[in-house]
């Protein structure tokens, strides 16, 4: 007769997770990508099969608490929580990331390398010395900070520069050849987002200038932007080129019609 305690062992043994055996990682490996194209691939489907969540619900989320944080209503240590921000900014940019993938060499790395060696510049010098964005400081920590400013900030400039870069093209269509009306549409397309952005982020107390003619922000502030858009679009120019529109994650059927 058989052991039952020993019937019960034998059950609960190959109950192990298969993940542990040997087979079980190999498995696990088999699912991996093995080349760029299968990593662009799975990254490409997880967006499309989350884009419910990426678009709607983080967006809604996000709003709801960072007013919250701002009214009082969310508690510490949950108010402006730097990580949620974090976060929350990864997981909305993600979609742009993933359509940008394939568009991406060592050349354009190089690029993009110096756009976000140029945030950083930019934004140290504007916080010791006030120019070009005018006086300002961070009230609240966006992640972890570095001489006053966020070590995520290319996060939050770069994908902003490149959504109007894109967004541009789309809309200029063949005129997108054409360098100085690309520069001019860009710029205006970027100084129009930080025209909402800035003052937003003053009453939401994310920053501020000490005063403003333009709902807390100073004038000043849009010039420089129009600056950082000028250098983010030279340098988007040498990196994708008008090209990036091409890009088979970019549907420009909807603006044909205006053309």
């Amino acid at each position: 007769m058989s052991d039952p305690e020993g019937s019960t062992g034998s059950a609960e043994g190959a109950a192990e997770p298969a993940a542990s055996t040997p087979e079980g990682l190999d498995a696990l490996r088999a699912r991996l990508p093995d080349t760029r194209r299968e990593a662009e691939r799975l990254l490409d489907r997880t967006v499309r099969e989350n884009r419910f969540t990426i678009a709607v619900l983080f967006p809604l989320v996000g709003a709801v608490a960072l007013v919250g944080s701002a009214e009082g209503w969310v508690p510490e240590p949950f108010a402006f929580h730097p990580w949620f921000v974090l976060f929350g900014v990864l997981v909305m940019r993600s979609p742009l990331v993933v359509g940008v993938l394939p568009a991406l060499d060592r050349r354009a790395v190089g690029w993009i390398g110096v756009l976000v060696a140029y945030t950083y510049a930019i934004e140290l010098f504007g916080v010791a010395t006030g120019w070009p964005y005018g006086t300002f400081e961070y009230t609240v920590s966006l992640g972890p900070m570095l001489g006053g400013v966020p070590l995520a900030l290319p996060v939050f400039f770069i994908p902003l520069v490149v959504n109007a870069y894109l967004l541009c093209l789309l809309l200029l269509g063949s005129r997108a050849s054409n360098g100085w009306l690309r520069l001019a549409s860009v710029i205006a397309a970027v100084v129009a987002m930080d025209m909402v952005l800035d003052p937003g982020a003053v009453a939401l107390g994310f920053w501020t200038f000490g005063g403003g003619s333009f709902f807390g922000v100073p004038l000043s502030n849009y010039v420089g932007w129009a600056l950082s858009a000028t250098v983010a679009v030279v340098t988007l120019d040498r990196a994708f080129g008008v090209g990036l529109v091409r890009a088979d994650r970019f549907d420009a059927s909807l603006f044909t019609q205006w053309r």
